[in-house]
């Protein structure tokens, strides 16, 4: 487990499976229309029962070395913000794939790019990573907004790489969008 990460006034830290206040937020986040019209999770989350226990899915990857999942909240009063991620980390070839969502009370803050830019920095520094990845769905030009400012630059669409919206038997394309430990920092928001 890692420490806090602070910094463009946020805090991000572990989900914690047992607090109320973090399992409300992560079911209240995957169950935003706007997040599920870009995302099909891998694990089916309804209610509270299977939002806890998605979380502590997620502690099992990071405790196996394989994911990092932040809590993002807010420096000053720890309000739940929404929840930043490194998966996939492969230490051989020394990459992850990046990934975010935002609760609809804290979007038009700049709080993607933020935290993005807060990870993404864990994962080159603290865990060495090389490359990072980030994919979003066709036509989610928030996300590529997102991406550019944090400065992971578009390197193609790929074909039928996502799953549709609310399906798990339909796919869509994704914009694929990529940064090196060795491009340059992006400017903070």
């Amino acid at each position: 487990m890692t420490d806090v990460l602070d910094g463009y006034g946020l805090a991000l830290r572990p989900w914690d499976p047992a607090s109320a206040t973090d399992v409300d937020a992560w079911l209240r986040g995957h169950l935003d229309p706007e997040f599920r019209r870009w995302n099909t999770p891998i694990r089916t989350i309804t209610d509270t029962a299977t939002a806890r226990a998605s979380i502590q899915a997620k502690a099992a990857d990071v405790d196996a070395g394989r994911a990092m999942t932040f809590c993002v909240t807010d420096a000053d009063d720890g309000t739940v913000l929404g929840q930043v991620s490194v998966n996939a980390i492969d230490r051989i070839l020394s990459n992850g794939i990046v990934g975010y969502w935002v609760l609809p009370e804290a979007r038009g803050r700049q709080v993607a790019t933020r935290c993005l830019l807060l990870a993404a920095r864990w994962a080159f520094d603290e865990v060495g990573l090389h490359r990072l990845e980030l994919g979003h769905a066709l036509g989610h030009e928030v996300s590529c907004r997102v991406a550019e400012r944090c400065g992971f630059l578009y390197e193609g669409t790929l074909r039928g790489a996502m799953w549709e919206a609310e399906r798990r038997d339909a796919f869509r394309d994704v914009h694929r969008h990529g940064r090196l430990a060795t491009d340059p920092e992006p400017k903070a928001p």
